[in-house]
């Protein structure tokens, strides 16, 4: 399904990011900014779009995210990729509802089948494994580039493509809601102000110099609050905070079965006593510090 983009003016973008627009003009006149287009005698740029000495700048790879793009691009099983695929997917699909067991999730990445089971097993949840360990490759192959709008449109439209909600005219699969929905009983961003809420959340975690811990699990709480999608909101957000963390160079974590409720908590309580979330993060942190002891990673 095609994804909506939003444009922006020179003027707009200019004063978004800092710059003269003189200077936004000749970087789409040079075609430094991908997506410009010229309408007339106007430039109408993505409003995600990345300025070129940020998209060109040098940065530096942590060894684990090294290991993650040498291990996926020789296929290479055992190790930290193969876990991180199994074990990442399994718990965060178990999170929303899944019944595939672990071995099921296991049997599916090494295999591309599903196995024999006694057990009646639901076709989406096959398909959205098999999607999510998709959206994992994609994460490492972008994990050092800005966090933009259309990037996280493509992992819900990745995560969704092929299942039955893709088949729903009014779920929109890769792009935002169109009904109003609500998280735990609580009312999140209306549709029509969904776009603009993520715009402002980008915006605003773009303009950091550095990027903390805790800014991911800040942008994390309120990317759930806004709930932008109509479902598949969890899992494409816990993604994006996995990303952020190998693109910052923090060590990161997986939510677990065991920890849900502590960071359903988290997540709830994080306004008032951001402690619990943090605790909670730290604590799927220092599991996955312990594979990467195991593996020989440095962090």
């Amino acid at each position: 399904m095609p994804i909506d983009m939003d444009f922006v003016s020179v003027k707009e973008y200019a004063k978004g990011h800092g710059i003269a627009e003189r200077t936004v003009r000749n970087y789409c006149v040079q075609g430094k900014i991908p997506g410009a287009q010229l309408v007339g005698k106007t430039w109408s740029i993505p409003s995600d779009a990345v300025l070129p000495a940020r998209a060109n700048a040098r940065q530096r790879i942590s060894p684990l995210l090294r290991a993650l793009r040498e291990q996926k691009e020789a296929k290479m099983k055992g190790g930290i990729y193969h876990r991180t695929q199994i074990d990442l997917t399994y718990s965060s699909n178990h999170i929303e509802g899944s019944r595939l067991t672990k071995e099921q999730t296991r049997y599916i990445f090494e295999t591309n089948t599903i196995g024999i089971t006694d057990e009646a097993v639901k076709v989406d949840d096959i398909i959205e494994t098999a999607n999510h360990f998709r959206c994992i490759d994609f994460i490492i192959g972008h994990a050092a580039e800005p966090l933009t709008e259309s990037m996280i449109k493509q992992l819900h439209g990745m995560l969704k493509s092929g299942t039955t909600d893709a088949s729903i005219s009014w779920f929109a699969v890769g792009d935002y809601k169109r009904l109003p929905n609500e998280v735990g009983g609580i009312e999140t961003v209306p549709p029509e102000k969904t776009g603009a809420a993520v715009r402002t959340l980008l915006k605003e975690y773009r303009d950091k110099t550095s990027v903390s811990f805790e800014d991911i699990l800040d942008f994390h709480h309120r990317f759930e609050t806004i709930h932008p999608f109509q479902d598949g909101n969890g899992r494409v957000g816990r993604l994006v905070m996995f990303k952020e963390c190998l693109c910052h160079g923090i060590v990161p974590f997986i939510i677990t079965d065991e920890l849900k409720m502590f960071y359903y908590r988290g997540l709830r309580e994080w306004t008032r006593i951001p402690e619990y979330l943090t605790d909670t993060c730290l604590t799927a942190q220092d599991h996955y510090k312990s594979l990467l002891d195991y593996f020989k990673i440095k962090y």
